[in-house]
């Protein structure tokens, strides 16, 4: 067993002044870890006890599809340029030089060395599939580090990666992966969603978030209440309501209309009496699009959708393929589409043939599709028509969902009212496809003796996002409560009186036969009032505490479930016992 007062557990009453989620308040509170410096932290002894738990669970269950490897954390250059990410990451990649003046990386991920091993040692189908893993310390120049551990420089990642010979392979190892992520999170106590995501800057063909809902979450999730859809808000779609049509007026065809000063779709709504989903709105950008050897150019792209919609810009990058997006400037309003901000319109705009071709790139989202009559900017100051229809008074280059999907608006699969919420990523799954064999020339060959590439799969935990995500699910005013699964110790036995040798001695027994009984047993036999030690019990995340105190003499303990804040008097003799009943295996 352990003893409180031989251990280092510096515990405070108050939570630093820049934590402003639950975790990272309670994380350093607890004594679980410190901050070195923006983004850093150390693990101290709870801590490390709670991630070692949590790596155990990952390891045993990859283990069962795949096999551990450790990799370097220093790369070299060559090997990202060849896949081309050595110019995308920017500066979220932390680089710098040996003493021969060669440039490295500290690794934030590791498709590029799995992928330099499969080239190197792979030669037949007959070796595949392959399921390939690690447990390594990632880096990332993360620009505005916050939220403890839910946003960091440096951080502990299990990432594995696939090999597959075809698309049929790569099917059963993405499915084996969301098996076992599933398996994974359950068994750290997590109540979790999965959802449809999108792939970004790891690229491929499908990817998949395991997310747990929570304030302190940066990401958008839109789920069904009645059946099983969810996706990340970048990936999210809906069922519209039907609007109804404007009446036309006069004969039909687009009127200018003098809208003095009425720039907002707000504005432009209340001026002509109409919804905002009556209003066509369009959001100008600039899109770099990154060349050969480097080199990037930025053309105009143009989306028009219903005033009440938003852009959502990570579905638009996806679209048009483009490295980022930025809002046009009142120049190039003028040079691309002739007309000032708040009054743009698509009539009289020459759409490019092609997604990026010659002139403006112009996106209709989908929600516009077959619409009448409605109202937008006419490129002119103070000016907007009415009488619009798309298709017959405008075209464009295509027509996609590229907006956001808002929370009552139907589910695409059974039409109930969907939910919106705040969600913190701990898991993604990715089918890559052929993005990095193809980049850096793996090849094996297939059954009839042709060199093909092998296609991949990539999968990614975050470890510390368990243990963070546990707590923001699992918390109240006094402190949180982990899974018996990754909490530090199961349960702690609190001797309210140590001067009292025979309720010491009483503590001990306990603790002893817990142990043997397989329980991971921490004693708190400090000299500290009663008070203390339980307010530094339900602060710390050990699910179970015994108190040991006066009723001992009766030969009774108490017995508090932290999760539920009950408590019951029970047997000395029954101790093991009840908590063998009680207590989720761990």
């Amino acid at each position: 067993m352990h003893r409180w007062s031989k251990l280092f557990v510096p515990t405070l009453r108050e939570a630093p002044s820049d934590a402003e989620v639950a975790s990272h308040k309670f994380l350093v509170r607890s004594g679980y870890i410190r901050q070195l410096g923006a983004g850093i932290y150390s693990y101290l002894f709870l801590g490390q006890r709670s991630i070692d738990k949590i790596i155990r669970i990952v390891r045993e269950e990859m283990n069962k599809i795949g096999q551990e490897f450790l990799l370097p954390t220093i790369h070299p250059a060559d090997i990202w340029e060849e896949s081309g990410r050595w110019t995308t990451m920017g500066q979220n990649m932390f680089r710098l030089q040996d003493r021969k003046g060669a440039s490295l990386c500290l690794g934030m991920t590791h498709e590029e060395v799995m992928t330099d091993i499969a080239r190197k040692e792979l030669r037949s189908y007959k070796q595949l599939p392959q399921i390939w893993y690690q447990i390594q310390t990632k880096f990332r120049d993360e620009p505005r580090p916050k939220g403890g551990l839910l946003r960091v420089r440096q951080f502990i990642m299990k990432d594995a990666y696939s090999f597959d010979i075809d698309a049929a392979g790569l099917d059963k190892s993405f499915d084996l992966h969301d098996q076992t992520y599933r398996t994974i999170f359950t068994r750290c106590g997590l109540n979790f969603v999965a959802v449809e995501a999108d792939s970004g800057a790891m690229g491929g063909s499908q990817s998949q978030e395991f997310m747990v809902y929570t304030d302190a979450g940066e990401d958008l999730i839109v789920s069904c209440p009645k059946c099983d859809y969810a996706a990340n808000l970048e990936k999210a779609v809906s069922r519209l309501a039907p609007v109804t049509e404007l009446a036309p007026t006069g004969d039909g065809k687009p009127e200018l209309v003098s809208t003095p000063g009425m720039a907002a779709v707000a504005d432009v709504a209340r001026f002509f009496d109409i919804l905002e989903a009556q209003d066509i709105k369009c959001v100008a950008y600039m899109a770099e699009i990154k060349g050969a050897k480097g080199k990037s150019a930025w053309v105009p792209v143009v989306v028009f959708l219903r005033g009440d919609h938003q852009v959502n810009e990570t579905k638009l990058l996806g679209l048009i393929k483009a490295a980022e997006l930025r809002t046009m400037q009142a120049e190039e309003l003028e040079r691309h589409i002739h007309g000032p901000a708040g009054f743009l319109g698509p009539i009289g705009l020459e759409p490019a043939k092609q997604l990026l071709d010659d002139g403006v790139t112009v996106i209709l989202d989908l929600a516009l599709e077959g619409r009448e009559n409605m109202v937008c900017g006419a490129n002119k100051l103070d000016y907007h028509f009415r009488n619009v229809t798309p298709g017959r008074d405008f075209s464009w280059t295509v027509a996609a969902d590229v907006r956001n999907v808002v929370e009552g608006e139907g589910c695409p699969h059974c039409g109930s009212p969907l939910k919106v919420a705040k969600a913190v990523e701990v898991g993604h799954i990715f089918k890559l496809g052929y993005k990095y064999t193809e980049s850096m020339g793996a090849r094996v060959l297939d059954p009839n003796g042709k060199e093909v590439m092998p296609i991949m799969g990539c999968y990614g935990i975050g470890i510390e996002r368990i243990l963070t995500a546990a707590i923001e699910q699992n918390h109240d005013a006094n402190g949180f409560w982990l899974s018996r699964s990754i909490a530090p110790f199961d349960v702690v036995v609190t001797v309210t009186n140590a001067s009292d040798a025979n309720l010491l001695s009483v503590g001990e027994t306990i603790a002893t036969e817990l142990e043997a009984a397989g329980f991971d047993v921490l004693l708190d036999d400090r000299d500290e009032r009663a008070g203390v030690k339980f307010k530094d019990a339900d602060l710390i995340g050990i699910p179970y505490r015994v108190n040991v105190g006066k009723k001992a003499v009766e030969g009774k303990v108490e017995l508090v479930t932290r999760a539920t804040a009950s408590s019951e008097d029970i047997a000395i003799t029954e101790v093991v016992a009840a908590l063998q009943n009680t207590a989720v295996p761990a």
